[in-house]
């Protein structure tokens, strides 16, 4: 199984603005340094959560379908379906009708529920292509405990300039707690 982003998020969670405000920061120094560190935090809040923050578009592909009539979906919180292929070895593909699957998004892990007569991949380098779009949305959609845990960690690296800092997963114990609500639990 492999997942490709198609599409990143076209902003992030935090501005430019916010962050220099939350650092108390003035001037346009540092700006490139803090829109880094801002980008670094959401990658760090993401991995930590197992959840994308900002609206992204991802392929994830696979070699056949489950036996069990549905799968779950490796990314959180998933927004829609955008489109499903089946490939052959060649690459020729054919999309998956819509009235084949549906998806349950209520979850914290997300299923495509799989319905009707599905196109298979081809036995040898075949594969199943799902298009998906994840993430919160914008940044007015991201829970402020997940701001807040990059906001702390934009002021840590910020202050610190790569000294090391303790904490459990590279991550300081405050923002671990601001993140331990939200984190998803990947069990395959």
């Amino acid at each position: 199984m492999t997942l490709i982003l198609v599409t990143g998020p076209a902003t992030e969670p935090l501005t430019l603005a916010e962050a220099k405000s939350w650092l108390r920061v003035d001037g346009t120094t540092e700006d490139g340094l803090i829109q880094s560190l801002i980008t670094s935090a959401r990658l760090a809040v993401e991995a930590a959560t197992n959840r994308l923050l900002i609206a992204q578009q991802w392929r994830w592909s696979f070699e056949a379908w489950p036996d069990a009539g549905f799968v779950y979906l490796p990314l959180t919180p998933v927004r829609a379906i955008s489109r499903i292929r089946v490939v052959d070895a060649l690459g020729g593909s054919v999309d998956v009708a819509s009235s084949l699957y549906r998806l349950d998004a209520g979850l914290d892990r997300a299923r495509l529920i799989l319905g009707g007569s599905l196109p298979q991949p081809a036995a040898a380098g075949g594969s199943v292509w799902i298009d998906i779009s994840a993430g919160y949305g914008d940044a007015t959609l991201v829970p402020e405990p997940l701001r807040l845990a990059m906001r702390q960690l934009v002021a840590l690296w910020f202050a610190a300039r790569g000294d090391e800092q303790p904490g459990v997963a590279g991550l300081p114990a405050s923002v671990s707690a601001l993140l331990a609500p939200y984190r998803v639990r990947r069990l395959a």
